[in-house]
């Protein structure tokens, strides 16, 4: 028997690319989470008012058809136009300052930033991908989204999950996040954000945003990249800017000069769009330009016991 369907239509007040939006929301390929399929993109999420899994296809009109499953599926389909990116506001962005950010802009005009609203999931996210290859992050977000969350709701194209709830995370035993493939400082990192997981969520939801970061900072174990990440996924924030990535201070550097440069050669780059920073990081990315590869790709040891 499929779960009782809730359906709506949400029509953009601009033109938005909703595949390119929400995909940046999908932890890699196999996701337990999101997924794209024959043309609907599905996500299985924890509301407020408990698990959904939500369903969106875009028309050629550009209205998007949503439909919802779960216990859930009344506040997902309420928060959809958020995750498609309706109330970024992008006032006071000029990609002129940069020949490269304008030609981005003007090959992706429909470039928006979305917001999940889930902060404790978008936060463990990124705990999950500190200082570790995209690849392990990912494999760990998979894992353990599996084997602690539950099934989604709905007629999903493949097995889905919907994440552990707050203290399902805090409950989940230390072999398993080995197991998984995560290091010890980011499983107590999770496990610490956890027991103040609920009144985080509230405070971030009310406060101001230029007091966001300082809350999130003021988790042990969270610094200004975990803190720049869980903003932008979950709350949409147009200015985030991760600090101390790996490797986007090298791909912003070469883009905009052909020159790697270091984390304070980045935000001098991108002072011009203060105030929306994460926009033109966006488009930075977006137009293909990167270093060529001058090394053997990096092969991640497991140090797990076999």
């Amino acid at each position: 028997m499929i779960p009782e369907r809730l359906e709506s239509v949400h029509r953009p007040a601009r033109p938005v690319d909703v595949r390119q939006v929400v995909g940046v929301q999908q932890r890699g390929p196999g996701d337990p989470t999101q997924t794209h399929h024959l043309g609907v993109i599905w996500r299985a999420a924890r509301t407020p008012l408990g698990a959904a899994t939500i369903a969106l296809r875009q028309g050629a009109d550009g209205s998007v058809r949503i439909a919802a499953w779960g216990p859930g599926r009344e506040w997902a389909v309420a928060q959809a136009p958020a995750l498609c990116g309706a109330f970024d506001d992008d006032e006071g962005f000029d990609p002129t300052r940069h020949p490269l950010v304008a030609d981005a802009h003007h090959r992706h005009p429909r470039l928006r930033i979305g917001r999940t609203d889930g902060v404790f999931d978008a936060l463990v996210q990124s705990i999950m991908e500190q200082k570790v290859t995209a690849i392990q992050a990912f494999a760990a977000w998979r894992r353990l989204v599996a084997w602690f969350g539950e099934r989604a709701p709905g007629p999903t194209p493949r097995p889905m999950h919907v994440p552990p709830s707050i203290e399902g995370w805090r409950m989940i035993p230390s072999w398993a996040w080995h197991r998984a493939g995560l290091e010890p400082p980011q499983s107590r990192t999770i496990v610490e954000a956890a027991r103040r997981g609920e009144s985080l969520e509230r405070t971030l939801a009310a406060c101001a945003p230029e007091r966001r970061d300082g809350i999130l900072t003021s988790l042990p174990g969270v610094g200004v990249w975990t803190a720049a990440e869980t903003r932008v996924r979950a709350l949409g924030d147009p200015d985030a800017v991760a600090v101390g990535d790996f490797h986007l201070a090298h791909q912003i550097g070469y883009a905009l000069t052909g020159s790697r440069v270091d984390d304070d050669g980045m935000l001098e780059l991108l002072e011009p769009w203060a105030g929306q920073r994460q926009r033109a990081i966006r488009l930075i990315l977006a137009s293909g330009v990167s270093e060529p590869r001058k090394a053997p790709r990096l092969h991640p040891e497991d140090h797990r016991a076999r």
